[in-house]
C-alpha cells in the first residue's frame, strides 16, 4: 500500500567502501536526484548514525558488526514501509553486509561498491583520519590497521577515480531505472 502511495517500491541502496572513497557524497547527490523525481528517501549516513543512535559503540570488530546490524535493521524496517533507503556506511566486513542482505526480501538490498584506492582516499581525507591512524592515534582504522573486505558480487560498482560524484549518482540511477526499481518518466 505504501509503495503504491509513493509511486515506487521500497529498497535499500547500501554504499560500502573505504573511508573517504566518496560514499556520503554520492549518497547525498543521489538522494537529491531522487527527490527531484518525487521519491521518498531516507539517508542513513555512517557518521550521523555513529554519533547518535550508535554512540555507545566503539570500533572493535564486534562493535563494528553491531553498528552494521543496527543500521541494517533500520534500513529493513524503512524499506518495508515503502522508502528508498540510502545507506552510506564503511561496513568493512563482507559477512556482516551479507547478513543484512539475507534479512531483507529478495531484491530489496542493492549493494554499491564505491571503489577507490587507499592512497587516493588518504589524499582526499578531509578530517585527517588516515594521518592520525598512521601515527597510531586511531587504533583499528579501516584501510590502515583494520581490514576492509571488498564485496564479491555487488550489484553496482562506481570507481571514484574515474567518475565524478554526479556521474556515479547517475550510474546508480540508470541501474535503478533499468531494473525497474524506479518508474521511467
Amino acid at each position: 500500500m505504501k509503495e503504491k502511495m509513493h509511486g515506487h517500491r521500497g529498497f535499500t541502496l547500501w554504499l560500502t567502501g573505504l573511508p573517504s572513497s566518496g560514499k556520503s557524497s554520492i549518497a547525498s547527490e543521489l538522494e537529491h536526484l531522487l527527490h527531484k523525481k518525487g521519491c521518498f528517501t531516507v539517508l542513513l549516513d555512517g557518521d550521523t548514525v555513529r554519533s547518535g543512535l550508535n554512540s555507545d559503540l566503539g570500533f572493535s570488530k564486534r562493535d563494528r558488526e553491531e553498528n552494521v546490524r543496527r543500521v541494517g535493521e533500520m534500513a529493513r524496517t524503512l524499506t518495508e514501509n515503502g522508502n528508498i533507503v540510502l545507506v552510506s556506511l564503511i561496513s568493512p566486513f563482507r559477512k556482516t553486509r551479507n547478513s543484512v542482505r539475507a534479512g531483507m526480501r529478495r531484491g530489496d538490498f542493492v549493494e554499491v561498491y564505491v571503489s577507490c584506492p587507499p592512497e587516493e582516499c588518504e589524499k582526499r581525507d578531509p578530517k585527517g583520519l588516515y594521518k592520525r591512524a598512521r601515527a597510531g592515534k586511531i587504533p583499528r582504522f579501516t584501510g590502515v590497521s583494520s581490514p576492509y573486505e571488498k564485496p564479491l558480487k555487488p550489484e553496482i560498482i562506481v570507481d571514484t577515480m574515474k567518475s565524478s560524484v554526479d556521474q556515479s549518482a547517475q550510474k546508480i540511477y540508470r541501474y535503478l531505472l533499468a531494473r525497474k526499481y524506479l518508474k521511467n518518466e
